[in-house]
């Protein structure tokens, strides 16, 4: 299938090449710009195939067309005309060359690109190890308390236990579809199955999600007045904001008040979180989404736990919609963490 993909490519940019020269036979005498333009159509087939061997063909059938088409006689394969043999020996050589160093680009960034992914995996298994160890501990914990202390505990201390469970239970929920979330998008060239979605529709089922686990944080919308249709997978993106919204609270420290900003700004929808907490310390802005980050704070439980991992979930999600996403500190207190999704 890549074969074919390739072939037709290379036939496409060869067959563009020569249509641009036939059009521009009309506009000027002189027929110089030719072997240029086929030396870019090179250039494009290296580009977009695979390998050295499109480019190499291309540049081979590009000298040889040349020939055929723009090179008096006209429509004859003609090699005895004086200089021929240099000029387009030359041709060949440029396009040979343009090719090789393509491809040759084309390969370092596939390696620096495996390294990325591999320092991500190694970043994420770092963060999960410690994520996924202090939730078990505790639900170990507190499912031992009532084994072994029932007939000692009073009704009260065995719900308090129960409800530790659930909200332990609940994070690790939450670490496991962030997880799932990175491994789909990583796999097969980030495939996601993006439909045009009400952003309204995904913001209030975000809502309903987060209120049930903090029902006491109040939290507003602010929505343009028209209806925002944004091309999105509904579920990544409903994650996203889940996350987001999660973060704001677990790690705004004093968090009460959470609002949620949409605005249509052209070509594409910014979204964005904002909260009255403390904020976020500017040295951790810069390296906020690589999902290394610790809470340098203790002062709760849940500040022991990774608040990067979420947000390094975000962050692929966003660049798989080929959008983009960024956090600041407000002026008026607190944090906005937005993000932007094209509108096609």
């Amino acid at each position: 299938m890549q074969k074919i993909k390739n072939l037709l490519t290379t036939v496409a940019i060869l067959a563009c090449a020569t249509a641009l020269c036939l059009l521009l036979k009309h506009f000027s005498p002189s027929d110089t710009h030719v072997p240029l333009v086929f030396v870019l159509a090179v250039l494009f087939v290296s580009r977009f195939t695979d390998g050295y061997v499109y480019g190499i063909v291309s540049s081979m059938v590009a000298v040889a067309g040349v020939n055929y088409v723009f090179t008096y006689p006209y429509f004859e394969l003609n090699f005895t005309l004086t200089g021929y043999s240099i000029t387009f020996g030359v041709m060949l050589a440029v396009a040979c060359s343009v090719s090789a160093m393509t491809t040759r680009i084309k390969k370092q960034e596939e390696v620096w690109f495996e390294a990325e992914k591999e320092k991500m995996r190694g970043n994420l298994l770092r963060a999960v190890s410690h994520d996924i160890r202090t939730p078990l501990t505790s639900i170990v914990a507190s499912a031992s308390g009532i084994i072994e202390n029932y007939d000692m505990l009073t009704s009260e201390n065995r719900l308090e236990l129960v409800k530790d469970i659930r909200a332990e239970a609940q994070w690790l929920i939450r670490i496991v579809e962030n997880l799932l979330s990175i491994t789909r998008i990583g796999e097969d060239g980030a495939r996601i199955d993006k439909q045009e979605e009400l952003a309204e529709e995904i913001i209030s089922s975000a809502v309903v999600k987060f209120k049930k686990r903090f029902p006491e944080i109040r939290l507003s919308v602010k929505l343009p007045q028209e209806v925002v249709l944004v091309p999105m997978d509904g579920i990544l993106i409903e994650q996203v904001l889940v996350n987001l919204l999660e973060n704001a609270v677990l790690h705004g420290h004093g968090t009460t008040e959470i609002a949620i900003v949409v605005a249509d700004e052209g070509e594409k929808v910014a979204f964005a979180v904002e909260d009255n907490g403390q904020g976020i310390k500017e040295s951790l802005l810069p390296r906020l989404f690589e999902g290394t980050l610790q809470s340098e704070s203790d002062r709760s439980s849940d500040s022991k736990r990774n608040m990067g991992i979420g947000l390094s979930a975000c962050m692929s999600i966003v660049h798989a919609h080929k959008g983009n996403m960024a956090a600041e500190n407000r002026k008026t207190g607190g944090a906005r963490v937005s993000f932007w999704l094209p509108k096609e």
